[in-house]
């Protein structure tokens, strides 16, 4: 059984930084392309940041620059590094694999960003 298990998040001031992680069970990670999403309150779920399993990466033009997005073969984990994290950042955070037609999500984890 695939499961995805994000973890990091939590309460961050203006300027900090976290690091997310997605562990990845039930499935050889390094295959496939894995997904960070984020959906604040009211707002539909957008893409973060993606890595395939040749290591290529994507942003959303808000993080570009921000945020890093990794991937630890070994450990079966994605990992995203978010530095200069302002109010806008605050959202929960999911990780995303797809195996054929059938999606893979995370739990989620909560990041908020505030003073």
């Amino acid at each position: 059984q695939v499961q995805l298990v994000e973890s990091g998040g939590g309460l961050v001031q203006p300027g900090g930084s976290l690091r997310l992680s997605c562990v990845g069970s039930g499935m050889i990670f390094s295959l496939y392309t894995v997904v960070w999403y984020r959906q604040a309150p009211g707002n539909q779920r957008e893409l973060v940041a993606s890595i395939n399993s040749g290591g290529s990466t994507n942003y959303a033009d808000s993080v570009k620059g921000r945020f890093t997005i990794s991937r630890d073969n070994a450990k079966n984990t994605i990992s995203l590094q978010m530095n200069s994290l302002g109010p806008e950042d605050t959202a929960v955070y999911y990780c995303k694999t797809s195996r054929g037609l059938t999606e893979y999500w995370g739990q989620g984890t909560q990041v908020t960003v505030s003073s």
